[in-house]
């Protein structure tokens, strides 16, 4: 229980991308930036990309209400391993017997599903190619199809010898830009285009980057470079949103292996516009403590 002194917390991991929890269904928490960024130094803190919160859901229709914030302390719109380690949280803690559960975020209603112990399959809902649901400056931009899917060619300033560069936008709830490249992204490449990108002015909500290299058509290669975290050893958001633009490209099978420093995550879709994307993936609790305010 958190007192007005502590916050109460559990320390969890989605394929290596780390989150501390919060139990909010009473709204007793202020959750500040100033507050999320403590939580989340990994110096003078717990330590983490994201914190997520677990509060009450606004319709009887829904289970929970989930909140994620980054550890800058902006608020965001979703995060696909945080809402399998959200599942995961709710079953361990008693609050919920259900295996199934409907959440409440910001862009809608998802429905994690506990698989077996630490395993949760996610329904992440329909992807959206639209520039608008980024939301993405499309404006006086060449454009191209390459396999279904439209890529537009984006000037950038980031010390690359070409300084246009073809990329597909995708919004999962959240926006994504996605980059494909013949082999694995290098570290240099990750950390100069990746923070260039993210705050390019095309994308006035910033973004997050993918930078993808497809194996074969069941299994790519994913490094992402998360709006105001950084890389992260895995990205669900990012791993739909890289895998959706894959399957339009031609590139990948209606299911694929998205390998990631932290793990593998299992994406699934059918193409059809509608229909939902499917994530599965691990969910793991670290530690739980009490934080000293």
């Amino acid at each position: 229980m958190s007192s007005a002194s502590t916050v109460r917390f559990t320390k969890m991991h989605g394929a290596g991308n780390d989150f501390v929890v919060l139990d909010n269904r009473d709204g007793s928490l202020d959750l500040q930036p100033a507050l999320i960024k403590r939580l989340s130094d990994r110096h003078f803190g717990v330590g983490a990309d994201q914190v997520l919160v677990v509060e009450k859901a606004q319709s009887s229709d829904n289970d929970f209400r989930y909140r994620i914030f980054n550890a800058d302390g902006h608020e965001v719109q979703q995060c696909g391993n945080g809402a399998r380690c959200f599942a995961q949280y709710v079953v361990d803690k008693g609050l919920t017997d259900k295996s199934s559960i409907r959440v409440e975020t910001i862009p809608g209603v998802i429905e994690p599903q506990i698989i077996r112990h630490n395993w949760v399959k996610v329904n992440m809902g329909p992807a959206s190619f639209e520039p608008s649901a980024l939301p993405f400056v499309a404006d006086g931009l060449s454009m191209r199809k390459f396999g279904g899917l439209v890529q537009y060619k984006l000037p950038v300033d980031a010390g690359l010898a070409d300084q246009d560069l073809w990329v597909s936008v995708v919004s999962m709830g959240n926006p994504h830009v996605v980059i494909l490249l013949d082999q694995p992204a290098s570290d240099d490449l990750v950390q100069t285009l990746g923070s260039t990108l993210e705050s390019h002015p095309r994308f006035p909500e910033h973004v997050n980057v993918g930078f993808l290299s497809v194996v074969d058509r069941s299994r790519a290669h994913l490094r992402v470079y998360e709006r105001g975290v950084g890389e992260t050893l895995a990205c669900g958001t990012g791993a739909c949103a890289a895998a959706v633009a894959g399957m339009k490209m031609g590139l990948l099978s209606d299911q694929v292996d998205m390998v990631k420093a932290g793990g593998t995550l299992t994406i699934e879709w059918s193409g059809n516009p509608d229909s939902d994307v499917l994530m599965t993936g691990p969910a793991q609790t670290v530690f739980e403590g009490e934080f000293y305010l």
